[in-house]
């Protein structure tokens, strides 16, 4: 019957058929394999979730087209398997393309379209790209992101945003794991159509000028329904707001404006503390003869944070991984010789929980960061979102701050702690540091609010910061506010808003889309020592086998046809 049926002249209308029934059923009931080790083309379930609630179409524009460097290439290419990935679920309410931006523009068109990506926060790349073979190259701009709509909305998507510009191979394989986090978030900012309540306190000295022009601006106006709060203006704070922003504040806080603090967090207010414990500014140093002393800024805090699971020390810390500041280091002619040197008070903070809040995070940047301890909270999770790298030392208060603080090569000796903790997120069921301390004035206060006066809170978090100035931005007399966590003298800017931002995210999202950002992209690097112990070896076979192989096949195809056509 076999033989009867590929004899049939009619037979490859029968085969056609069955590699369309093939195709249509493959496409009815995809059945797709993810073989990596890491689940690299696996998506998470709140992506998944997210996919299927979406009721109107995505359209994603990749700005990753024409002929770019490898590296790029490659981003691109990751992008493309990811949204692909993205359309399984999605289907048709899923739409993307790869754009050349500026193609087939004439200057002044071109230039307009640089200013309005540049306007959504799309910083573009002076990349030599080769034009047509024996052409050579030429020099162009490469917005290496995509623009997003939806809902008559749009936002950008940086894909190097966050990533060191100095890990090579790293950093972009690090910019491919945290694709799918920000794909997925930046279609949920637009497909949601209320936002949480974020509340920035005031009333304690946190400042209110240019240097949070960055933080209130681009992080909380642009993401989230934003409020000031003056303490003293509420009787209770009202458990509307869904998290409060504590920044830096310099004068002590009450006893009556505690209890509201404790009191919002046991009806579940979430918390980003920001505290400076010490006094130790750059303005300081600058106005004194190159030193000072730090001193304790007696916020009053100590017993609140002890309660909920925390100490910041009395101490300030110095790392031998810190960012760099202008320093003379002589003179010629009576000019002055200014060098950037590392300045050991501006520690590079790294994360190595492994946390989605700061993971596949580049270095965030701190200023006299104190250092802090965790201490017995029943029921607290603890975990260490940022931490010093492996070379650290703390100065003990009272700690003396001078611009020559390592002065011999012995000093450096003295940096000998490792990953001493920063900041800390605090997780679970926090007891009232009031529970059975209160008096009947303060218990009448509360009551009159109509308020019922907790001793634990259900399930909630919060994060506690020892940097005042994490969050805050550098302004120049030209420039004016630079971006958080920019140096204004190398304009190297760190990762200090994303680490900001995602802890925001963490405090007051629920639906997990975070969560995607502890993805692990392994990068499988060849043993080069054993390549090149092998490579002659690997360089015939691939040269000889495909030969061999070749003259195998002609050979038996040659013996099978003779014997055919003998036996016949």
């Amino acid at each position: 019957m076999k033989k009867n049926l590929l004899s049939n002249k009619f037979y490859w209308i029968l085969l056609l058929l069955v590699v369309i029934a093939v195709n249509w059923l493959a496409e009815q009931v995809p059945v797709r394999l993810d073989l990596t080790a890491e689940g690299r083309y696996t998506l998470s379930s709140p992506t998944r979730k997210l996919l299927n609630e979406i009721e109107e179409p995505v359209q994603i524009d990749i700005l990753l087209s024409g002929e770019l460097p490898a590296g790029f290439k490659k981003l691109a290419a990751s992008t493309d398997d990811l949204l692909r990935e993205f359309k399984a679920v999605g289907k048709s309410n899923i739409r993307f393309q790869f754009i050349k931006p500026g193609e087939g523009l004439n200057d002044t068109a071109k230039a307009i379209l640089y200013d309005s990506l540049s306007r959504l926060g799309l910083n573009p790349t002076n990349i030599k790209a080769q034009t047509k073979e024996g052409e050579g190259q030429e020099e162009r701009l490469v917005f290496p992101g995509a623009v997003v709509q939806h809902k008559g909305r749009t936002t950008a998507i940086d894909l190097l945003q966050g990533v060191s510009a100095a890990g090579g191979l790293e950093s972009l394989n690090t910019a491919e794991a945290l694709l799918e986090f920000k794909f997925a978030y930046a279609i949920k900012q637009l497909n949601q159509d209320t936002v949480p309540l974020i509340g920035y306190l005031v009333g304690n000295g946190q400042p209110l000028t240019y240097q949070v022009q960055d933080l209130i601006e681009n992080v909380l106006r642009k993401n989230y329904a934003f409020r000031i709060l003056p303490i003293d203006s509420v009787g209770l704070i009202p458990p509307v707001f869904d998290a409060l922003i504590i920044t830096k504040p310099t004068t002590a806080f009450s006893d009556e404006q505690k209890i509201k603090l404790d009191q919002y967090v046991m009806q579940g207010g979430k918390l980003l503390w920001m505290i400076d414990k010490l006094y130790a500014e750059m303005d300081s140093l600058q106005r004194t003869q190159n030193e000072f002393i730090a001193f304790d800024r007696a916020l009053e805090l100590d017993d609140l944070l002890f309660r909920y699971g925390v100490r910041i020390n009395q101490d300030l810390l110095q790392d031998l991984n810190a960012d760099k500041m202008p320093s003379v280091i002589g003179s010629v002619g009576g000019k002055p010789q200014i060098q950037l040197l590392p300045w050991f008070y501006s520690p590079l903070l790294s994360n190595y929980s492994g946390h989605p809040i700061a993971k596949n995070l580049d270095y965030v940047l701190t200023q006299f960061p104190n250092t802090l301890d965790t201490v017995e909270a029943k029921g607290i999770q603890k975990t260490i979102l940022l931490a010093s790298s492996q070379q650290a030392r703390t100065l003990e208060t009272p700690a003396k701050v001078s611009w020559n603080s390592v002065e011999k090569e012995e000093d450096f000796n003295t940096f000998n702690k490792s990953k001493i903790p920063v900041a800390v997120l605090l997780e679970g069921k926090f007891t009232s540091h009031y529970a059975n301390r209160l008096s009947t004035e303060q218990r009448a206060f509360i009551t009159a609010q109509g308020q019922t006066i907790n001793t634990q809170s259900p399930e909630s978090k919060m994060i506690v910061i020892a940097d005042g100035d994490i969050a805050l931005n550098a302004v120049t007399q030209n420039e004016g506010p630079l971006p958080m966590g920019m140096n204004p003298y190398t304009k190297f800017q760190f990762a200090n808003r994303d680490f900001i931002q995602n802890s925001i995210e963490y405090l007051v999202d629920e639906s997990g889309i975070l969560e995607t950002r502890a993805k692990d992209f392994s990068l499988r690097l060849l043993d080069q020592k054993k390549l090149e112990e092998s490579k002659t070896n690997w360089q015939l076979i691939n040269i000889v086998v495909p030969i061999l192989l070749m003259i195998a096949f002609g050979w038996a195809f040659h013996y099978f046809r003779k014997l055919r056509y003998q036996h016949k």
